[in-house]
């Protein structure tokens, strides 16, 4: 355990100004509100928050981040209160330790909800201070130091996968490589002790064979950068135990396939000498291709910036160096720490130009945390976000947008701007129209074609891949839903009402709000929309004498006049909406008659009249819905339909079909065998018409080819 004049010195060793009389005051309040707490291992708990204040000392951060780390735990688990905290250190670090303190303030059902509930308020907490995220991550490497001292086995497995799958990825974020990977080795120990073992077995007799090669190949790369004129460091670095594991695990090799079990940092003064640096190595050693990458011209979305390359170094041995001035080494080694933001401004939510760009994704993190419906999907997209590889792309003026990869044009679009995504209806890809799933590549430019009329699709869930964008759909998805069913509900109570010759105004309806527990109209139409209430119920709580309607199925059967027309749920098209769908594989047209079964939470599924797929709702009539089309002639729609055929198995039979279908303006969108002998074969046909008329003329047609047998519209 550090004593309390080495970390002073620690600190002063770096910052000549700190205030020495405050660490000293914090460092005496800590020992004392501790007191005689013990850790799990039955050290004294005050070891705790001095090696956190130690580690942060490595990453040279200010006296108001050292304090906190010191009295990180004091509201937690000690009598201190925040107005003590600020009476004795300022508002300052009472702030940041409240922040630190919050995250362990939650309590919930779930050990999954508790684990996406923390990250969520340590990302607000960080969001005004990014000081207590590297507080955090300092007590996080700390307990990850001691984790074996905790008994339950089921305990530590926890805590290990919450390094791992949140702690150990922030830190690679906030680009402080060492802790990233200290954290990810001591999780790894953990999760899977056989393999890690077995790995560092393996390593060590690599290592006996490889004798001080190491060394060796160092120094002769040194010396040719020397004699080309470069005043250069030049570092030989074994990786980490898990970072060779996971790079085995992705490229499915063993370990003596492995290129870079020993890397190299070559760390001049300027820019340009990375340039020259890389020439000279080339020039002596062959490089292998596809190993060059450039985080110079395009840095990381963490502030990374080097040369990586492989060559066929010295004694023939494939090696891994990385180019980097002494600046970038050490942004890759501190991250944000080496901003010294904190010590050059003193305040905590004001950043320099270059921090506010390079973590501009903390800023999507925010926005997400106030929209996101659940901590489980809040932490769905913070993973997708944090875990991927990176791509950069570019807009028609210039702007470099990174996304991770496996993005699509309509990550781009919310890369850009929440309303450019919600409006997107198409792409072009380096001048090319692109379907909107198309996986974007480094380099390419990306234009994206909007319509105020077009709102976030569901289908765009199945194929983003960040999480801003995913949020945005899902949250675009809700509010239409919650409009249409809204929409829905107040035609159905209306036609409720009139049937019944009830009023049904605004005035009226609100009766029913306090007795269904709805806060206002449009909640309670919405669920009537939705099916999860009946216009019956509000009818009978709006009017508690009245007789329910009996049977919704007879008049729907009844017939097409005004009557109907007036009161039924009207069908717009293909993509009837949110609230209103087609039943799968019914295939309903228009110029036929249809019926709506409502679907108690998912709204209205449209059958028509005669399939036999109906029966199984007879037992229920009060879910059956009238409905009628209501199709625009001056904006003809296609539908799609099913035809069945079978056909002479004969050459041309196929193709004199198709050209029928494609004559009477039909496209076809799907076409399967369906059985096949020597003389005929049966082939389902799935197509796109106008109405029931147009397909029966193409029915009619078909039948009259010499080559056809039989044709029907199949009816489940």
């Amino acid at each position: 355990m550090l004593r309390q004049y080495e970390l002073v010195d620690r600190v002063l060793g770096y910052d000549p100004k700190a205030d020495e009389a405050l660490i000293n005051r914090a460092y005496v309040y800590a020992m004392k509100q501790h007191g005689s707490q013990k850790r799990a291992s039955g050290d004294p708990y005050f070891s705790h928050p001095i090696e956190v204040a130690g580690i942060l000392t490595d990453l040279k951060l200010d006296t108001a981040t050292i304090v906190t780390a010191l009295l990180h735990d004091t509201i937690e688990d000690t009598g201190s209160t925040m107005d003590e905290l600020t009476k004795l250190f300022g508002s300052q670090v009472a702030g940041l330790v409240d922040g630190v303190t919050k995250l362990t303030r939650i309590e919930l059902t779930s050990e999954r909800s508790k684990q996406a509930e923390n990250f969520r308020k340590f990302l607000l907490a960080m969001s005004n201070d990014i000081r207590v995220l590297l507080v955090k991550l300092a007590d996080r490497l700390h307990n990850m130091r001691t984790l074996h001292f905790i008994s339950s086995a089921e305990k530590r497995q926890r805590i290990a996968l919450e390094t791992m799958e949140i702690y150990a990825p922030l830190a690679g974020r906030m680009g402080i490589q060492e802790i990233r990977e200290e954290l990810e080795d001591l999780a790894f120990k953990e999760l899977n002790p056989e393999a890690r073992e077995a790995l560092i077995k393996r390593l060590n007799e690599f290592r006996e064979a490889s004798g001080d090669s190491v060394k060796k190949i160092a120094k002769e790369i040194q010396t040719k950068l020397e004699e080309g004129g470069l005043s250069c460091q030049v570092l030989g670095r074994e990786k980490r135990p898990y970072s060779m594991w996971r790079k085995m695990e992705r490229r499915a090799i063993s370990l003596e396939q492995l290129s870079d079990i020993f890397g190299f940092r070559v760390i001049v003064n300027e820019v340009p000498d990375c340039y020259t640096a890389v020439g000279i190595l080339h020039t002596n050693w062959p490089m292998v291709p596809g190993r060059f990458k450039d985080y110079i011209s395009t840095p990381k979305a963490n502030g990374y910036r080097s040369i990586h390359t492989t060559m066929i170094g010295p004694q023939k041995k494939r090696a891994e160096v990385q180019v980097r001035t002494r600046k970038m080494h050490e942004v890759a080694e501190y991250g944000i720490a080496a901003h010294w933001i904190y010590k050059e401004s003193g305040a905590g939510a004001d950043a320099s130009g270059e921090f506010a760009a390079t973590f501009h994704w903390l800023r999507q993190l925010i926005e997400m945390l106030e929209h996101g419906a659940s901590p489980e999907e809040f932490l769905e997209h913070t993973k997708l976000q944090m875990y991927s590889d990176q791509v950069f792309c570019f807009t028609p003026n210039g702007l470099l947008i990174t996304l991770p990869r496996g993005a699509t044009p309509i990550d781009f679009a919310y890369a850009v701007h929440t309303d450019v995504g919600d409006t997107c209806v198409g792409s072009k890809i380096n001048g090319r129209h692109m379907p909107l799933r198309t996986r974007l590549e480094n380099g390419d430019e990306v234009e994206i074609i909007r319509s105020q009329a077009q709102r976030p699709s569901p289908a765009w869930e199945a194929f983003v891949a960040t999480g801003k964008a995913r949020s945005a759909i899902r949250r675009s998805i809700r509010a239409t839903k919650q409009a249409e069913f809204s929409r829905l509900g107040r035609q159905i109570v209306k036609s409720a009402f009139d049937a019944a010759g009830k009023d049904a105004s605004d005035t009226i309806l609100e009766r029913a709000l306090g007795p269904l527990r709805k806060p206002d109209l449009d909640e309670l139409m919405a669920a009537v929309g939705d099916g999860t209430l009946s216009a019956q119920q509000v009818m009978q709580t709006v009017y508690p004498t009245e007789q329910s309607l009996k049977n919704g199925r007879k008049r729907t059967i009844k017939g097409n006049g005004k009557d109907v027309q007036d009161s039924a749920v009207r069908v717009t098209g293909r993509a009837a909406g949110l609230a209103i769908r087609f039943a799968p594989d019914m295939f309903p047209l228009p110029g036929e008659r249809i019926v709506g079964i409502m679907m108690p939470g998912e709204g209205i599924t449209i059958y028509p009249i005669d399939t036999p797929a109906l029966e199984e709702f007879d037992g229920d009539t009060t879910r059956w819905i009238d409905a009628t089309w209501d199709i625009d002639p001056e904006h003809p729609q296609t539908f799609p339909a099913r035809l069945r055929v079978t056909a002479k198995n004969e050459v041309g039979s196929l193709g004199h079909i198709a050209t029928l279908i494609a004559d009477y303006g039909s496209n076809i969108s799907n076409l399967s065998l369906a059985q096949r002998d020597m003389d005929f074969y049966d082939i389902q046909i799935d197509l796109e018409v106008r109405d029931l008329k147009h397909l029966t003329r193409i029915m009619s047609a078909l039948n009259g080819l010499s080559c056809v047998n039989t044709v029907i519209r199949p009816r489940r």
